[in-house]
Parts: C-alpha cells; sequence; structure tokens
C-alpha cells in the first residue's frame, strides 16, 4: 500500500472526491441537502493532499487546507468502502497530522456530522475533540465540529 502526497489538482484525488461525494448523497442526501456545502469543498485552493493506493488502484485519499495562520482543516477523507475498517482511514489521517506538524501549525480543524458515526469514531479515536461550530459551520446544525491540538517537534 502507498500513501502518495500531491495536491488538489491530482486526477485519482479529485476522482476519489467524486466518490466521496456519492457516498456522502447515498448516506446523508435524504436528510441534509448537501448542496449548501459544495463552496467550502472546492480543490483548488488544496496544496497539500495524500492518494491512498493499493497495487495502482486508488482507494482512499484525504487533504488538509490552511484556515489561518494557526489552524489547518483537515477536508476530503475517503477510503472506498471496501478498503475501510482495515486502518487505512487511521494511517491515513495520521500521515495528514503529521504533515501538518511538517509545516508548523498547531491546531487541526474539521467538520463531518453525526450521521457519519464511523468517521465520528476515528477523529476521536486519534484524539480530536468537539469545538463549537468554527466560520462556514456555525449555522448548521447538522455540522459537528471537532479540533485536534498539534505539538510541534
Amino acid at each position: 500500500m502507498n500513501f502518495n502526497r500531491t495536491d488538489g489538482k491530482n486526477k485519482d484525488f479529485i476522482e476519489n472526491c467524486r466518490l466521496l461525494d456519492m457516498d456522502l448523497d447515498r448516506r446523508v442526501g435524504k436528510k441534509i441537502k448537501r448542496d449548501k456545502y459544495k463552496k467550502f469543498n472546492q480543490l483548488d485552493e488544496i496544496q497539500q493532499a495524500i492518494v491512498v493506493y493499493e497495487d495502482n488502484k486508488v482507494i482512499g485519499g484525504g487533504a488538509i487546507r490552511k484556515y489561518d495562520d494557526e489552524n489547518i482543516e483537515l477536508k476530503r477523507v475517503f477510503i472506498h468502502p471496501e478498503y475501510q475498517g482495515q486502518g487505512i482511514g487511521s494511517k491515513l489521517v495520521s500521515m495528514l497530522i503529521e504533515w501538518a506538524m511538517e509545516l508548523g501549525y498547531h491546531r487541526m480543524i474539521l467538520e463531518t456530522g453525526e450521521l457519519l458515526s464511523e468517521s465520528c469514531a476515528l477523529y476521536n479515536k486519534l484524539g480530536f475533540k468537539v469545538i463549537p461550530n468554527y466560520g462556514p459551520y456555525r449555522n448548521m446544525p447538522e455540522s459537528l465540529c471537532m479540533a485536534k491540538n498539534l505539538k510541534n517537534k
């Protein structure tokens, strides 16, 4: 299994994000009007992304994006369903945390939703804590925001 660093312009990362959106539409689309999130998930501002490959096949990916000078935001994390539950998501997010620390950020923030119980469990396991909804998610009660303090080396 390979975890390759790239950016938001990578075609494999873009395709993985398309599959993530399809999965979210299937899982929560009937309960949440997801169109309002599209403007927050643009890939053109993503400078740091990781694509996960198994035998040259894309099986997942995720990214980080600068939020402000202190905070970096975890974005677009998705492992293909047939590979979920094998620790790949934990390793991917851990690698993105390491990258954020290399870049000198003090805290990683993210937005997810309570309906995405597997994601919430993963983030809790990795030390993320629920925080008040930030920025564009302040008035979105279906959003759940979390943060993890990073200890820079």
